[in-house]
C-alpha cells in the first residue's frame, strides 16, 4: 500500500511571512497616510513633533520594520522638524502601506 502524501497546500509556517508579530510598546507618533513606490516616500501625519534623525517603527498587517529618518520634506522643502498634525514625506527603504502606525524605536 503506498502511504498517502500529506496535504500542506494553503497552510502557513509560523515562520514564514504569516507569523504573528509583537505589538510595539507605547502609543504610535503617528500613522502612514500614503506611500509613493515609484520614489519610496511615506507621506505620515505626526501627533506630535518628530526630529529628523529619530529610528522610527513602522507597524502594520504586514509591516514591522524599524529605519533611522535621514530626509523629511513638508512642502517639497526639506526640514529638520515634523511640525504636529502637518503631512510629512520621509524617505524609506522598504515599502509601508496605508493606515500602518509609526512608533519612535
Amino acid at each position: 500500500m503506498k502511504k498517502a502524501a500529506k496535504k500542506t497546500a494553503g497552510r502557513k509556517s509560523p515562520t514564514k511571512a504569516g507569523a504573528i508579530k509583537a505589538q510595539p510598546e507605547g502609543k504610535p507618533l503617528g500613522a502612514v497616510t500614503h506611500f509613493y513606490n515609484h520614489i519610496g516616500v511615506a507621506i505620515v501625519k505626526f501627533k506630535k513633533p518628530v526630529k529628523s534623525g529619530i529610528r522610527l517603527r513602522f507597524h502594520g498587517a504586514t509591516t514591522d520594520f524599524e529605519e533611522t529618518v535621514k530626509s523629511m520634506q513638508f512642502d517639497h522643502k526639506p526640514i529638520a522638524v515634523a511640525p504636529k498634525g502637518k503631512q510629512i514625506g520621509i524617505k524609506l527603504g522598504k515599502r509601508v502601506r496605508e493606515g500602518d502606525a509609526v512608533y519612535e524605536a
